[in-house]
């Protein structure tokens, strides 16, 4: 008989003994947070950190906050742990076609855009950046726009590359296997889900894994948006950066957007989520539909 009660239990035994978390204690990891990942975390989030960090606290024998963070600033701590402390705070909401109208602004404005400058023609790739990636659903979802596309014009395919980034190794993991639960693919229309999707049988039953094809065109790499420096020598053709702007403060979200605007063609797009914008900071985007800018 399955035991209802087997999650209940196991977040009872986490929190058993639980230390507290000081005020003091928070706020160094509040700060540490901040200086790596421009992640911001005010006091209402303190539950939820103490939650997600008590897994590792668990993990490592430890006995308290302090101890953590002694840890995860050592020069050894910071190698081998650090990158857990990013994976238990960071934020992964994602699903497939997730605030659907951008990708039909990119399939009927910026790819025939694109096709009539030439762009996709010859050696030219068109070059596109995922930032902040979490488990891939989005740079896939644009790989299955792209090709669609691609069959839909005279030369019948479109060379394209796409750089997928987050700072969590643990969703980047998820995103280079490509495979995902029935519900995480709920959002894929039935004919793209039969084309773009091989159905797991026997023990992988319930699990889809994107087609070679697809994969292939998505590269995906460890990146701190907060780094000056990025990880590719090529301009993009446009940007996708959603829902990740609203963990940083003002400040951060202008050098990012800044940093997106220095490595996008002349003419080339930012797409930011419904629920950010870029009103009253300093750059030159300017507006060409709500949530969508470009370089001009």
């Amino acid at each position: 008989m399955l035991d209802i009660n087997t999650g209940l239990n196991a977040n009872a035994l986490l929190f058993r003994d639980a230390p507290d978390m000081s005020d003091r204690e928070f706020a160094l990891f509040s700060d540490l947070i901040y200086r790596h990942a421009g992640i911001t975390l005010p006091p209402a989030k303190k539950t939820m950190l103490v939650s997600r960090l008590l897994k590792r606290l668990r993990t490592l024998g430890l006995q308290s906050f302090t101890e953590y963070y002694n840890y995860i600033t050592t020069p050894e701590g910071s190698q081998a742990e650090f990158i857990h402390t990013v994976d238990m705070i960071s934020t992964n909401k994602t699903e497939f076609f997730r605030e659907s109208s951008h990708f039909t602004f990119l399939r009927e404005v910026v790819l025939p855009e694109l096709v009539a400058q030439g762009r996709c023609q010859g050696k030219r790739k068109i070059t596109v950046w995922s930032a902040g990636c979490s488990s891939g659903e989005e740079p896939y979802t644009l790989a299955i726009v792209m090709a669609e596309f691609g069959l839909s014009i005279p030369a019948g395919s479109m060379d394209f590359s796409i750089f997928a980034t987050d700072i969590s190794h643990r969703m980047l993991d998820k995103g280079r296997r490509g495979v995902y639960s029935e519900v995480d693919i709920q959002g894929v229309p039935p004919d793209y889900l039969r084309k773009y999707f091989m159905r797991g049988t026997k023990g992988q039953e319930g699990y889809y894994r994107v087609v070679p094809e697809l994969r292939n065109r998505v590269g995906f790499q460890h990146y701190n948006l907060m780094d000056d420096s990025v990880p590719f020598h090529v301009p993009m053709d446009f940007i996708f950066c959603r829902n990740v702007m609203i963990y940083f403060d003002q400040g951060t979200r202008t050098r990012l957007v800044n940093k997106f605007y220095k490595h996008l063609v002349d003419g080339g797009y930012l797409f930011i989520g419904y629920s950010e914008t870029l009103h009253g900071m300093e750059t030159d985007f300017k507006l060409a539909r709500p949530t969508v800018y470009r370089k001009i």
